[in-house]
């Protein structure tokens, strides 16, 4: 965990005590992009969880090399995002690839979309939001790569260190963390929604009882703003 006094002073002055945080990511994900905000995040006050789709360890990267294997805390099939207050998505090019395919995955993310708790995504990240249809009207960056898929989706891309639009907070690539990371721990202090909400938006969109939806099924308004 990093150390309270090697944090700048707004991540220090900012309490996350009591809030929970859904990291979602899988075999791929970015090392620093992961593991960078986590710190801030656990440093602040929050409990976070790494959810992936297998239970065990994922491996991060380091761009092109391989990382560390992280320690998976929780298993996707498991929760629900009537659990957490927030999502962080960290990048990676093979992180959000994978997930984008696997629909528990663009599900549970739409679905904090639609309760419209805080959301933060870093570079590849968005990736999983835009298979979500959650961008259609939103301001956003990511690595500039995505700029079209996010334009094509109904979002605004721009080319910004961070960008905040309302709940949810994106950057573009690990030298952007910095700014990143106060922009999450500022919005995630000051959660929005509530359980009982995304429990509907779960009942209306992905009843327990049901397969995960197809892509065709995923589609429409619902995650975007009005």
């Amino acid at each position: 965990m990093l150390a309270a006094e090697n944090l700048p002073e707004a991540t220090v002055s900012t309490s996350l005590k009591g809030k929970k945080v859904a990291i979602l990511a899988t075999d791929g994900v970015e090392q620093s992009e992961l593991e960078k905000p986590r710190q801030a995040l656990d440093a602040a006050g929050a409990t976070t969880h790494l959810i992936a789709p297998k239970a065990g360890t994922i491996q991060a990267m380091n761009h092109e090399e391989k990382g560390s294997k992280l320690k998976v805390d929780r298993v996707l099939a498991d929760v629900k995002p009537s659990e957490y207050d927030a999502l962080l998505l960290p990048g990676g090019v093979a992180n959000p690839d994978k997930l984008r395919t696997d629909q528990h995955a663009v599900q549970f993310a739409r679905e904090f979309m639609l309760s419209d708790k805080p959301v933060a995504a870093i570079c590849h990240g968005p990736w999983l939001l835009v298979e979500a249809n959650a961008v259609a009207g939103r301001t956003l960056t990511s690595w500039p790569s995505l700029q079209t898929d996010i334009r094509n989706a109904g979002g605004n891309w721009v080319d910004s260190p961070v960008q905040e639009d309302e709940r949810l907070v994106t950057s573009r690539k690990p030298d952007d963390i910095p700014q990143f990371n106060e922009a999450i721990l500022r919005t995630f202090a000051g959660v929005a929604g509530t359980d009982a909400q995304v429990d509907v938006a779960s009942q209306q969109s992905f009843p327990a009882s049901d397969p995960p939806p197809g892509p065709s099924a995923i589609g429409g308004e619902g995650a975007a703003r009005s």
